[in-house]
């Protein structure tokens, strides 16, 4: 950028400072996340190389202050507030208590039992389809089966390994989505 343009993109960032940090406070909401954006914002000025001539400087700059200020949300969008870390830890002492690890224990177990109990094909397709999420088509290809081969036998699968945990299957797509299914007493 040459040292002109730098210098009158610097006089007029100076000169309409206040004006800047106006519309920016009511464009993103906060004085902070403004004067940030315009501290930054100065910062990179110094630091660019741009074209020869900017059409419309004081829209540049502004421009140049949004995309920081959408930068800065969004990295801090990604931090967890002292709250939020303070609600997890509670929620993991809950979730230790020793009666609720030991029944987490049988349900597992039983789960186990109940897979075994399945044919070994059904018993795959539900391992692929559940736990290793691998697509019902990809599935199919593997076996060498159709589609809807695969979604039988994962339906009986999964109905099987419901009725022995003593839960209601209950079918998340297609006809009849979200009902559960009969019990077979």
């Amino acid at each position: 950028m040459p040292d002109s343009l730098k210098a009158s993109l610097r006089a007029l960032f100076l000169e309409r400072y206040a004006q800047f940090r106006r519309h920016l406070q009511v464009r993103l909401g906060s004085e902070d996340l403004a004067n940030d954006a315009l501290h930054e914002t100065y910062l990179r000025v110094e630091r660019m190389s741009a074209p020869e001539s900017i059409s419309y400087p004081s829209a540049y700059l502004l421009r140049i202050a949004l995309n920081i200020a959408e930068d800065q949300r969004r990295d801090q969008a990604r931090l967890l507030s002292v709250p939020d870390i303070e609600e997890l830890y509670e929620l993991a002492d809950e979730l230790a208590d020793p009666a609720r690890t030991v029944a987490a224990r049988a349900e597992l177990a039983a789960l186990e039992q109940a897979l075994q109990e399945l044919p070994r094909r059904r018993r795959a397709i539900v391992v692929l389809a559940r736990v290793d999420e691998m697509a019902h088509r990809d599935i199919a290809a593997r076996f060498g089966v159709s589609l809807r081969t695969v979604e039988k036998e994962l339906r009986a699968g999964l109905e099987h390994c419901c009725a022995r945990l003593g839960r209601d299957f209950i079918q998340r797509f297609g006809p009849g989505a979200a009902k559960p299914s009969k019990q077979h007493d």
